[in-house]
């Protein structure tokens, strides 16, 4: 306890020194109990700002997804995204897997349940999601001749809709649907098959939303990458509304790309396209000034 006649006999400026620091600690304790300042255990609030001091842009705090679909987390952009959800802390991510390789490797990741399934089979995808509040997807390639890219995709889209996940995030690739242009014809050519599945994916997603009226529930961002490389990250990498732009990419940036467009309210039913304008691509146009995405 204060011995208030002790302080009394103190010197002025000790008097006003004990008083303002009193001050601080009494407005302190006010604002943390009346949630004015943020907890340091507020998952959200950090979640918040480890997204935001990675880049320049700001991304929502109002879309708290609590736990996250991903499929195609074995490996490349969709391993970079589990590694990164599971970093930010707070969050559960449900990784679909094909491989007993990949599920222990990605259990071991905090927050993370990796299930054993196949994209390819309806009820694996759906009963993986349940759940869920968000879903992302980065699937390609083919098994058994079939297209992944499409039919994975598309059953990661029906089990979305029929769960009623709050918003999807499909990774495909520059080249389809609007951004054919910018691709030359012989790049076109070499990933016509791929390409062609990815936009079926694609086209399935803005229909389902389409359909769903004007409910934000029901929300979609496509992600439409350059050129993969398999290096450090640079976080230097843009998204862009520009259907022109194309270049390489590290599938880290992607990654992180990916996540800040989950997170942002701008990106409800965008279709960008995401390449570095730092790494020197033969496709790019010298000079080329693309217009950033802003979240």
């Amino acid at each position: 306890m204060f011995d208030y006649k002790s302080i009394r006999n103190l010197p002025i400026h000790s008097r006003v020194v004990l008083s303002c620091s009193l001050f601080v600690v009494v407005i302190s304790l006010i604002g943390t109990s009346h949630g004015y300042f943020p907890s340091s255990r507020s998952n959200a609030w950090s979640r918040s700002v480890s997204l935001s001091s990675s880049s320049s842009s700001s991304v929502s705090s109002s879309c708290n997804y609590n736990k996250i679909f991903v499929a195609g987390a074995s490996k490349g952009v969709g391993h970079a995204i589990v590694q990164k959800l599971s970093e930010l802390g707070g969050i559960k991510v449900v990784a679909l897997v094909r491989g007993e390789d990949s599920k222990q490797e990605l259990d071991q990741m905090v927050g993370v349940t990796a299930i054993l399934g196949d994209a390819l089979d309806t009820k694996n995808v759906y009963d993986a999601m349940d759940g869920c509040d968000a879903a992302i997807t980065t699937l390609g390639g083919t098994t058994d001749d079939r297209r992944v890219d499409n039919e994975g995709n598309s059953n990661v889209i029906q089990s979305a809709e029929k769960l009623g996940v709050e918003k999807i995030i499909l990774v495909t690739s520059i080249g389809c649907g609007s951004s054919k242009a910018a691709t030359p014809p012989n790049v076109l050519k070499v990933l016509k098959n791929a390409l062609k599945a990815k936009e079926k994916a694609e086209n399935m997603l803005i229909d389902s939303s389409t359909t769903s009226g004007t409910d934000e529930n029901r929300n979609f961002c496509i992600i439409r990458p350059g050129g993969l490389v398999s290096e450090t990250m640079t976080g230097k990498a843009i998204l862009t509304e520009d259907t022109t732009a194309i270049g390489s990419i590290h599938r880290e940036d992607v990654a992180e790309l990916v996540i800040k467009a989950l997170y942002s309210t701008k990106t409800v039913r965008k279709v960008l396209s995401a390449v570095d304008p730092s790494i020197a691509s033969s496709v790019a146009i010298e000079g080329k000034v693309i217009p950033i995405f802003e979240m």
